[in-house]
């Protein structure tokens, strides 16, 4: 089996947490090189997992032609410029989510990989959750019938982040929905079959990420309310080409009960939750709930990778694909966008 050869652009939290030792797991894959801004984080990132070159600019790690596949670990205000680069310089890539701070950038990308002949998979790693793929066998088995309406919640009570640049608009694009919002969104659509939207509706907010006068609650993130200019609050209603609806909500803080990171399905022969998971149907007269047990532990952001290089050996299409990675973009942006104009956005 041929070695694999692998770069990292960025080396921080998601890096050293998820890519760096999922790949580190791979029968015939080699971190081959780290690249990062800051040179202590590549310098520890390298020591930490027995990486060989360091660099400060991703493009001399790009420009190593004994590298085959790259993960773009970068703030998302930086996706684009280094995936890019990497899939014209003939490699593979795996970016972390979003796919881009807007759909622009998203489409950009999107064409070069068309153009290199290389994949480019975007890091929404809830997909490779053993629920998911438990609700994905029901729901292409026929359980629910027809699809008609969605509703994806990530919410937290006290959860801005306090580092990474999450709270920076110049560096993420975006807050609470871009975060987490899309992670929930991209598995709904996911379950759904990822319907085609026709138009948008949505609001932002600021409520608490800016206030100085929160209690800091133990175990919560401290994060510089004097450097908020995010959302940390975002809630979309999406109508689909097919005549479907989808409803989310996405945030950070809010006085409500246990936080939610979930998505609802209604159907007309059954529905179902993925977290905690359940299908709810109806069987023999009466109304039957459905609990799958005895799921797989799995680590979803080790899969990811794994199913990555796998279709990289195997010349296989992008287990997740850039263009529905584009789809969730275009309806976060309409949902900015429709907060702006305080009206309904039309995307098709």
């Amino acid at each position: 089996m041929r070695k694999i050869r692998v770069g990292i652009i960025g080396s921080g939290g998601i890096a050293q947490a998820c890519h760096m030792p999922a790949y580190q797991a791979l029968a015939g894959v080699e971190l081959h090189a780290v690249a990062d801004i800051n040179p202590q984080a590549a310098r520890a990132a390298a020591e930490k997992f027995s990486v060989p070159h360091v660099f400060t600019d991703y493009r001399d790690l790009v420009a190593m032609p004994e590298i085959d596949v790259v993960s773009v670990c970068t703030p998302n205000a930086f996706h684009k410029g280094p995936t890019i680069a990497a899939l014209k310089a003939g490699k593979h890539v795996l970016v972390e989510k979003p796919i881009a701070v807007n759909a622009a950038e998203g489409r950009a990308m999107l064409r070069a990989a068309k153009r290199a002949g290389k994949l480019l998979m975007v890091g929404l790693n809830n997909r490779f959750a053993a629920t998911t793929q438990a609700l994905k066998r029901a729901i292409d088995g026929g359980a629910l019938g027809e699809i008609y309406f969605a509703e994806a919640v990530a919410t937290r009570r006290r959860g801005i982040p306090g580092w990474g640049g999450f709270t920076e608009k110049d560096k993420s694009g975006g807050g609470a929905l871009v975060d987490i919002g899309v992670h929930i969104l991209d598995l709904s659509l996911y379950l759904m079959g990822y319907p085609k939207p026709a138009s948008v509706s949505g609001v932002v907010a600021a409520k608490f990420g800016p206030r100085t006068d929160l209690p800091r609650v133990e175990g919560g993130w401290a994060w510089d309310p004097k450097n908020f200019s995010v959302d940390d609050f975002g809630v979309g209603f999406v109508r689909f080409e097919n005549g479907t609806a989808l409803v989310l909500k996405a945030s950070w803080a809010g006085n409500i009960g246990d936080p939610a990171f979930t998505c609802t399905l209604w159907g007309t022969e059954g529905g179902c939750r993925s977290d905690p998971i359940g299908i709810f149907t109806q069987a023999h007269g009466s109304l039957i709930d459905i609990t799958p047990v005895e799921l797989p532990r799995v680590k979803s952001h080790w899969v990811e990778v794994e199913r990555f290089i796998e279709a990289v050996r195997k010349g296989r299409p992008s287990p997740i694909p850039a263009e529905e990675a584009l789809v969730t973009q275009q309806i976060l942006d309409a949902i900015y966008r429709s907060s702006e104009l305080g009206r309904e956005v039309k995307l098709s």
